[in-house]
């Protein structure tokens, strides 16, 4: 680090050719990042009971696909991704009101567009979009501009469109998830926290309202969320066979591909949602431990990438796409343990699926595109400054 340290400081950050790029890349970062990929790789093969056939294989070339997009996005110019984030977040926004004319619907929801050599889904593409639009919007706006309430409407839009149309599709996770990240920016950006209690109390004054518009499904999670055994044979099974399967693995876990209830298919979506599941059964809570240890230190390395940057934009992009990725575990391992209700939020790099498994290492590229470029100082306009 402090060879990189001296390199970098004796460039003209402005002036960085591609080769000089590339030895500013965190090597370190996308160490970890692989780390978590191989161990959703293993269980993935378990998963299919000692096969990379249907899913590790797959995973494994998206990975790949995806490494190369994550290492491109890091060397592109940030002042190219401060200019793109509105067309990028306006494309999102077209895919998601794509998806409710012409969408695919699987699992109850529609939630998809099929693009023959893979299925998108454009909610995932939005939690991108919308990290970008929200740091192009909030770069270099004064302490003065944020305390005017007008000067928030727009971001609400920004806000409110996508989760409106997600939450159509439906899909309530992503909706709580997007507007969870887009708050962690209004937050980092200087927004005053008495404008957060007038949003959170409005918000818990409306639940009652919200109760009525929801689907028969999701409300029979939230009530088996309060009590899961008040239907254990249809919308608590899940959860219950979760718990069984946790519960079962211990502290060390019954042995890399020798977890009981995946094997014999009591544990649903074992390959997507309920992969953290499964992965503790066979590894138990040491196992499990070292998981979230790993996805903490990349939380880590995200945070301080952000702190590095001079540029407000590259700062408040690699704290919202760290605040994302923070939101896709915690979310996924508190469901997984009974702790939240049941959403459809997949564990990053390690669940199956190829929209998602894109869409974090390009986050992640970002997170390294302002760690290339943390000494780059945007000016208000987007222009360079010295």
């Amino acid at each position: 680090m402090a060879f990189r340290s001296r390199y970098s400081s004796a460039l003209n950050p402005n002036e960085m050719t591609w080769r000089d790029k590339v030895w500013q890349i965190n090597w370190g970062l996308i160490t970890l990042i692989t780390a978590v990929a191989a161990i959703g790789f293993l269980t993935l093969y378990s998963a299919a009971q000692g096969s990379i056939h249907p899913w590790a294989l797959k995973q494994m070339i998206r990975f790949g696909v995806g490494l190369g997009v994550l290492l491109v996005v890091a060397l592109i110019d940030i002042r190219f991704w401060l200019r793109q984030a509105y067309p990028i977040y306006g494309i999102a926004l077209l895919l998601l009101v794509a998806v409710l004319i012409r969408g695919t619907i699987g699992l109850g929801a529609q939630r998809w567009i099929s693009l023959g050599f893979i299925q998108l889904q454009p909610s995932e593409v939005m939690k991108v979009g919308l990290v970008l639009a929200l740091a192009r919007y909030f770069h270099g706006a004064t302490i003065q501009e944020i305390g005017k309430p007008l000067f928030l409407v727009p971001p609400l839009i920004m806000v409110g469109l996508p989760v409106a149309l997600v939450l159509k599709q439906p899909d309530l996770g992503t909706a709580m998830m997007l507007v969870m990240a887009a708050g962690a920016i209004f937050f980092m950006a200087g927004v005053r926290l008495w404008k957060f209690a007038v949003v959170i109390v409005l918000g818990l004054a409306c639940l009652p309202v919200a109760w009525h518009f929801l689907h028969g499904y999701q409300r029979e999670r939230l009530v088996v969320f309060l009590n899961p055994g008040a239907d254990p044979l249809g919308a608590g099974y899940h959860i219950l066979q979760s718990k069984i399967a946790l519960g079962s693995g211990g502290l060390f876990g019954k042995g890399y591909m020798m977890g009981t209830q995946s094997r014999l298919d009591f544990l649903p979506e074992k390959q997507t949602d309920f992969i953290f599941t499964m992965f503790g059964e066979e590894w138990g809570m040491i196992g499990g431990l070292v998981l979230l240890t790993l996805y903490v230190l990349l939380v880590t390395y995200g945070f301080a990438i952000a702190l590095r940057c001079r540029s407000h934009f590259g700062r408040l992009m690699a704290l919202g796409v760290t605040t994302t990725f923070f939101l896709y575990f915690f979310i996924n391992v508190a469901m997984v343990m009974g702790l939240v209700p049941v959403v459809g939020v997949p564990l990053p790099l390690v669940s199956y699926g190829g929209t998602a498994m894109l869409t974090v290492l390009f986050g992640f590229g970002l997170i390294m595109n302002a760690y290339v470029h943390r000494d780059v100082v945007i000016g208000r306009r987007g222009a360079n400054e010295e």
